[in-house]
C-alpha cells in the first residue's frame, strides 16, 4: 500500500469515528440537555457519561483527521496545513470543554452538592449546560468553517480530489460562518442542541470538507491517488 493511499484510509477511518461517535452521543446526552430538573432529579447517570466519552472519543478524532491528512496537504502550503492542524486541535479543546460542563452536572447531581437548595442546583445546572450550548455552537458552527475554508482551498490547489468538491466546501463554510455569527448576535435562534433536530445551521455541513460525509470523499481521494499514479510513467 503507497504511503498517499495509506494517509486516505487512515484518515478515513477517523471520519468514521467521528460519526460513529457523534450520532450515538445525541442521544445519550439527550437528558441532561433538555431537562433543565435533571440536576435535583433520581436516576442513573451511565448513559450521560457515556455520552461525554463519546464525545471525548470525537474530539481526538478531530485532531486525528488533520494530523492524518497534514503530510498530504503540506505539499500545497506548511503555513496553511499547519494552521488546518492547529484549528483541529483547537475544536476538539472546545468540544472538551463541553463534556467537561456536563460531568459536571453529573457530579453535582451524584453528591448532591452537600444538601444545597434545589433552586441553586438548577441554576448551576442550567449554567454548565449553557456552557455546553456555546461550546456546541463554536465546536459545530465557526471554528469548522475555519477548517473547511483551510481544507478547501488546500485541496483544490492539490487536485488530488474534483475541484467540485472543495468549491461546495469553500461556498459552504462562509454560509456556516455567517449562520453561526448571526446565531451569537440573536439573530437566529439559539437551536445548536443535537437533541433538537437538524438544525439549519448545519445544512451547510454536507459541502464542507471536514464535515462527516467527508469518508465518501476520501474514498474519491484514494481512488484518484491511484488513478495518478497509475497514469504517471516511471521515473517521473
Amino acid at each position: 500500500m503507497d504511503s498517499v493511499r495509506k494517509t486516505a484510509l487512515i484518515a478515513g477511518v477517523f471520519y468514521l469515528v467521528i460519526s460513529a461517535s457523534y450520532i450515538p452521543a445525541v442521544f445519550l446526552l439527550g437528558p441532561v440537555l433538555s431537562d433543565a430538573s435533571y440536576i435535583i432529579s433520581p436516576g442513573d447517570d451511565t448513559g450521560v457519561v457515556w455520552g461525554c466519552l463519546l464525545d471525548l472519543i470525537n474530539a481526538f478524532a478531530c485532531v486525528g483527521t488533520a494530523v492524518a491528512l497534514f503530510p498530504v496537504v503540506r505539499r500545497q502550503n506548511d503555513s496553511l496545513a499547519l494552521g488546518f492542524v492547529t484549528a483541529r486541535t483547537l475544536e476538539a479543546a472546545v468540544i472538551a470543554i463541553g463534556v467537561v460542563s456536563l460531568l459536571a452536572v453529573v457530579t453535582l447531581r451524584q453528591s448532591g452538592a452537600a444538601n444545597a437548595e434545589p433552586g441553586t442546583l438548577v441554576s448551576a445546572g442550567q449554567a454548565l449546560v449553557a456552557v455546553r450550548d456555546w461550546t456546541f455552537l463554536l465546536g459545530l458552527g465557526t471554528i469548522p468553517a475555519f477548517n473547511a475554508l483551510l481544507l478547501g482551498y488546500l485541496l483544490f490547489r492539490s487536485r488530488l480530489v474534483p475541484r467540485v468538491i472543495p468549491i461546495l466546501g469553500l461556498i459552504g463554510a462562509p454560509l456556516l460562518l455567517v449562520s453561526a455569527i448571526t446565531t451569537m448576535f440573536g439573530i437566529n435562534s439559539q437551536g445548536f442542541r443535537p437533541v433538537r433536530g437538524c438544525d439549519p445551521a448545519h445544512l451547510p455541513l454536507g459541502a464542507v470538507p471536514g464535515a462527516v460525509p467527508d469518508v465518501q470523499r476520501l474514498q474519491t481521494f484514494a481512488h484518484s491517488c491511484r488513478s495518478c499514479r497509475a497514469a504517471t510513467p516511471p521515473g517521473r
